[in-house]
């Protein structure tokens, strides 16, 4: 059996899940000699697909980029950009206030300890998932920073070995970023990564303007243009798997930034239990293919990111090869999670 037949038997035991109604998938090496795509459902590379927390890697690129043009330092403070009443009680940890120590650090690698409005204790009544499962409509900056102020942070900033994923962390950086450059953050987008990567179908949607397109929780068939317009910098970009293919490669051969910052962001610390094997590095994930969780049959790392809708891009080094797709299911995030790790481990 070739690498395209394993791959093939991993893809369509995934689309065999009832939650599956629509996916796609492409593999290819960094050099395009090997390069497969596989579809269901009427899906195909061309597509267009929620990224979600996938944006979060374009904001990285951004952030990265700044820092090489000295317009940002990873050890700024949060005070550097924003006034003391928008940071004030932020964060608020066993009697102490850490708000104002807060870095650009914390927010890319996760270790603000701040906690997430989407993802918290009692997630089913949070103001994200009500709008998203019931109804439509735009959750700005201003309702997302109150309703964390509002939630308990889950520990002091860099705590040693501890990293929480939080929306909001990434919600700040496009906040940083608009600061910086002046520009709508759709904009520096298109400045730093569409145009240099020629990404011609990837876009990051206005609040009332903009196709998005739509995916699934469980049966039910989810359209949100004003919730994905609300989610930014951490999770709003709409692009195609062949988009994000490029990007992909683009990103990890430091097409976008200078490639000796990953020695920087290679510091990986495990995510909150409910993230399974996520480690969080420096605005993207790895996921350890040895150890426990393959029974030790694998062998190396993934390194990018998954999004909640079912969207997944990440590089396996130990092969040179990019795997790119989307599930379109919101119902369960493990299951992106679960085939990526699928996939490398078929690859020989």
């Amino acid at each position: 059996m070739d690498n395209y037949q394993r791959l093939q038997k991993a893809f369509a035991a995934a689309t065999k899940s009832s939650l599956v109604h629509e996916a796609v998938l492409f593999a290819e090496s960094t050099n395009g000699d090997f390069s497969k795509d596989f579809s269901y459902g009427g899906r195909d590379i061309d597509t267009p697909m929620l990224m979600a927390s996938i944006t979060k890697m374009f904001t990285t690129a951004c952030v990265l980029k700044l820092c090489d043009e000295n317009r940002m330092a990873l050890n700024d403070k949060l005070t550097m950009y924003f006034k003391d009443d928008i940071l004030s009680g932020l964060h608020i940890y066993k009697g102490h206030e850490y708000s104002f120590n807060l870095t650009v650090s914390d927010l890319l690698f996760q270790t603000s300890g701040l906690p997430d409005s989407f993802e918290s204790a009692n997630q089913a009544q949070s103001p994200m998932m009500k709008t998203l499962l019931h109804e439509d409509s735009y959750i700005s900056f201003e309702q997302t920073l109150s309703e964390t102020k509002s939630l308990t942070p889950r520990f002091t900033p860099s705590t040693d070995g501890k990293a929480y994923y939080a929306n909001i962390n990434f919600d700040l950086l496009g906040e940083i970023i608009e600061k910086i450059t002046r520009l709508p953050l759709a904009d520096a987008y298109r400045q730093f990564i569409f145009e240099p990567l020629n990404l011609h179908n990837t876009n990051l949607p206005g609040r009332d303007k903009d196709f998005v397109p739509h995916t699934f929780y469980k049966s039910q068939k989810l359209e949100r243009p004003k919730l994905i317009a609300s989610c930014r910098a951490s999770g709003g970009c709409v692009s195609t798997v062949r988009d994000l293919m490029d990007f992909s490669k683009g990103f990890w051969q430091g097409k976008l930034f200078k490639k000796e910052v990953f020695e920087r962001l290679s510091v990986y610390r495990r995510l909150q239990a409910n993230k399974g094997p996520i480690c969080y590095g420096g605005g993207y994930m790895r996921i350890s293919l040895e150890g426990l969780t393959t029974l030790f049959m694998g062998k190396g790392e993934l390194l990018g990111h998954s999004g909640s809708t079912g969207s997944f891009a990440f590089y396996y080094p130990q092969k040179d090869c990019h795997i790119v797709g989307d599930l379109v299911q919101l119902a369960n995030p493990a299951l992106p999670i679960r085939l990526i790790m699928k996939l490398a481990m078929s690859l020989k």
